[in-house]
């Protein structure tokens, strides 16, 4: 190898000096600087992601890192040429935002104020031009480049469809999220929370337990006509890494008879709550039952929907407590609501779409007919027609010979017959399990001694789906 030693090379004639010929690598040796070359409009990475606040140097660039928290990045002091770029590291700094500052009384765009980005996958390159305006934005992608990464979990039974995966939970379990996607994939959730039905009661004349509150959001069915996108959230639920603990409601245990005073019967029990991560659907209220004189036993409890009133009695409230969309309606209150004779017709419990009908001195009223979803979500709920219905209301009784019938989603059919004919059908249906459906109230007539039960709510149900590929 040939060594030459000069402290300077010149042209021999000429104002091109060419180093090196066609094809060879000209390279500055380690630690060496050069000077006047100027800059190519580049800069030169450091490619240690920033996890907090920092003042930049000219002719670097950095990828800042807001996955914990905010950063603010310094600009140098500023001369004509300085160049700093700036790259979202983690995606994130939509989230957690990324601020500019200049340093002193230079200017960023032509003003001395701070500058923000907050768009995802964001990068830029900025140049200081002059005393007026500053630095100024050379480069400005707003693109996200990423690739598709999808939600990856585990817990309860596990169904397709489509590019989505279905996790169905009828009793408490865990949904583990095992890793996180992005956007551009799946990295957030829908689902479907219905809590247990109540219970309806055992009465002379029982009304009926409400459906289960329902809660739903499915964006990705947003085209679609079905009966419950009216009660459908507008955004998914976002997901992180860790186990989600998913709770089950019970069905509200009927009311029986005879109850105190003799030949009274108390309210059915209320559904338990179902819940997944920030998702709470609250339990049907039970249904009022009582004998006349004794009115306020004769009141349906509140709930996700209301029970049913019984003799006397109003219907509870729905959506209690308050939620957006409601997660179900109000129980019926017999029509007209007696002030002498009895009215001989106890009124359904509300039900996810509409309230519970009145019962009338001729019939008990109809449940509230509850939600219906696309198989979309899977195939548990009353099937009817191309969907599966939840959360439906209980029937109130009544004493004529046909039974009220529970709303569509599990509802309970209403007893009815009355008298102490031994052949009446007094027994209030139960709603059925995992839709959340309220139980039917019981029809006694004659001593309390033919009364039977109040029908049981149906258990509720959790569904979670999310795109996997």
């Amino acid at each position: 190898m040939s060594k030459i030693e000069v402290n300077q090379i010149s042209s021999q004639c000429g104002s091109t000096l060419t180093i090196g010929q066609s094809g060879d690598t000209v390279t500055l040796a380690a630690g060496a600087t050069q000077t006047g070359f100027g800059r190519t409009g580049t800069v030169d990475w450091d490619t240690t992601a920033k996890t907090a606040s920092f003042t930049a140097v000219n002719g670097t660039g950095y990828f800042v890192n807001t996955t914990s928290t905010a950063i603010t990045v310094t600009l140098p002091a500023g001369s004509a040429g300085s160049i700093v770029s700036l790259k979202d590291y983690a995606n994130t700094w939509n989230t957690n935002n990324v601020t500019v500052t200049p340093n002193g009384t230079d200017k960023i765009n032509g003003a001395n104020a701070s500058a923000t980005l907050n768009t995802q996958d964001q990068s830029v390159t900025l140049v200081y031009v002059d005393s007026t305006k500053g630095w100024r934005a050379v480069q400005d992608s707003t693109s996200d480049v990423s690739g598709a990464s999808f939600i990856v979990a585990t817990g309860g039974t596990v169904t397709c469809c489509g590019d989505y995966k279905i996790h169905t939970f009828t009793g408490p379990g865990t949904f583990t999220v095992c890793s996180v996607g992005n956007p551009i994939g799946s990295d957030s959730v829908e689902y479907l929370v219905v809590a247990g039905g109540g219970g309806g009661a055992a009465a002379c004349i029982g009304g009926a337990g409400g459906g289960g509150g329902f809660r739903f959001v499915a964006p990705s069915l947003a085209p679609l006509s079905y009966p419950a996108r009216p009660l459908a959230a507008p955004a998914n639920l976002p997901v992180t890494a860790q186990g989600y603990p998913i709770q089950i409601g019970s069905g509200g245990a009927g009311s029986t008879a005879p109850g105190s005073p003799p030949g009274t019967a108390p309210q059915g029990t209320s559904g338990g709550n179902s819940v997944f991560s920030t998702i709470t659907s609250t339990g049907g209220g039970g249904g009022g039952g009582s004998l006349p004189g004794c009115a306020p036993s004769a009141i349906g409890l509140p709930g996700g929907s209301g029970g049913g009133g019984a003799y006397s009695g109003t219907g509870g409230s729905g959506n209690t407590p308050p939620v957006s969309p409601p997660q179900g309606n109000n129980g019926g209150t017999p029509s007209p609501t007696p002030t002498g004779a009895p009215a001989y017709g106890a009124s359904g419990g509300g039900g996810a779409i509409t309230a519970g009908s009145s019962g009338t001195p001729t019939s008990g009223g109809a449940g509230g007919t509850g939600a219906g979803v696309p198989n979309a979500f899977g195939t548990s709920g009353e099937s009817c027609g191309a969907n599966y219905y939840f959360s439906g209301g209980g029937a109130g009784a009544n004493e004529t010979p046909t039974g009220a019938t529970g709303g569509l989603g599990g509802g309970g059919d209403g007893g009815f017959g009355g008298g102490a004919s031994p052949s009446a059908n007094r027994t209030g249906c139960a709603g059925t399990v995992n839709t959340g459906g309220g139980g039917g109230g019981t029809c006694g007539g004659g001593p309390a001694s033919c009364f039977g039960p109040g029908g049981n709510g149906g258990s509720g149900i959790v569904i979670i789906r999310y795109k996997y590929q």
